[in-house]
């Protein structure tokens, strides 16, 4: 990414990658696109990966940053820290 382009969304909900093509969008049971998920985290009604925890989440979005951005690493997980933990798939998390 760009550091002078910020992505205009939407998001995944679950791992906060930017969707920016029909492609991308996650789909429900029917296969029609749904707007919350991408395809890498939801597809064909439920995620891809139930039983993911929050934890490996922001550290694979870390890692990306890391890879992509070369951010340091303590920059990357903060970043991912603070954005992943925010998404609608990890409410209830916040909540406890």
């Amino acid at each position: 990414m760009d550091r002078t382009k910020t992505p205009k969304g939407p998001f995944c909900q679950s791992c906060g990658w930017p969707l920016e093509t029909p492609r991308e969008f996650g789909t429900d049971a029917s296969g029609r696109r749904i707007n919350d998920y991408c395809v890498y985290c939801y597809h064909n009604g439920k995620f891809t990966e139930p039983d993911v925890a929050l934890e490996e989440m922001i550290a694979r979005a870390a890692d990306h940053l890391i890879k992509t951005e070369r951010m340091h690493h303590f920059q990357a997980r903060d970043i991912a820290e603070r954005s992943v933990s925010r998404l609608k798939r990890w409410e209830h998390r916040r909540a406890s």
